[in-house]
């Protein structure tokens, strides 16, 4: 593979190297921005690998990031980014973090992280989300590469015909999108690539007529299982829309019909007629 390619595989373009004790640099790649800025759930993924480099120079054997909740204090850049790692504990089952990723000396996000080790065998006790409906793959509507959303070419959508109805000018009363979503080019998801996959799939105010700018302020992100599958089903609606503001929900699941991740966050939102 070509460095050119590399910066498309989301292993490579989250990568970090070492700096000083505590202290990660990284390359911010260009392929996974929506409008020329990095995506939300790629920096996690960025932090998630500053933040399992500096648990490890403490001593953690923790495999995982289990839950981040990324605050985004101001708009990200591509290029080279600083991460620092806080390590508040090293524990047997979980360790926390606090990673602050700064760009030319200002901070621009910051984010508390918990690791852990997932099981590649587990069984389930409980699970109240349970996998929705979806037409088959053939059937969905393939969600093509646009030009500002370069996160299209490094991911592929067939979002269900009957909630792809603003495609084409008609507008619904309810704030969901369902999709299938897989890497172009990696075979299947791990447990780091599904803190991008939470943030992946469409606004869910699409539907209602929302532009496309749906900045997010805050994301918070579970990963609950080593994902089974190439494709996940995933789906993510609009919970609460008030004074511009728009909570959303994701749910991921994979071919075995497991919640492997979900994810809220809280965003900007415009809408026609105001908010």
């Amino acid at each position: 593979m070509s460095s050119a390619d590399d910066g498309r595989v989301l292993r490579a373009a989250a990568s970090v190297e070492p700096v000083s004790p505590g202290v990660f640099s990284a390359q911010l790649s260009p392929y996974f921005t929506v409008m020329g800025h990095p995506h939300g759930g790629y920096l996690q993924c960025v932090i998630a690998s500053a933040a399992l480099a500096g648990a490890s120079e403490q001593g953690s054997t923790h495999l995982h990031v289990t839950a981040a909740t990324t605050n985004f204090v101001s708009a990200p850049a591509v290029g080279t980014a600083e991460l620092r790692v806080d390590v508040r504990r090293v524990g047997r089952g979980v360790s926390f973090l606090y990673v602050s990723l700064f760009q030319k000396g200002e901070l621009v996000t910051e984010s508390l992280v918990t690791l852990g080790s997932l099981r590649d065998e587990s069984s389930v006790r409980y699970q109240y989300m349970r996998p929705f409906d979806m037409p088959p793959l053939e059937t969905c509507r393939p969600s093509l590469v646009s030009d500002g959303i370069n996160i299209s070419s490094v991911i592929e959508l067939r979002l269900d015909p009957a909630v792809t109805g603003f495609w084409d000018g008609q507008l619904s009363s309810t704030a969901e999108v369902r999709g299938w979503i897989r890497l172009r080019s990696e075979d299947t998801w791990d447990a780091q690539s599904l803190l991008f996959a939470g943030d992946a799939l469409p606004p869910a105010t699409l539907p209602l007529g929302s532009s496309g700018w749906v900045p997010t302020m805050q994301l918070t992100s579970y990963v609950r299982r080593v994902p089974k599958s190439e494709w996940l089903r995933g789906r993510q609606l609009a919970v609460v829309i008030a004074d511009g503001l728009v909570d959303e929900r994701c749910e991921l699941f994979d071919e075995t019909g497991q919640l492997v991740a979900s994810s809220t966050q809280l965003a900007m939102v415009r809408l026609p007629g105001g908010n």
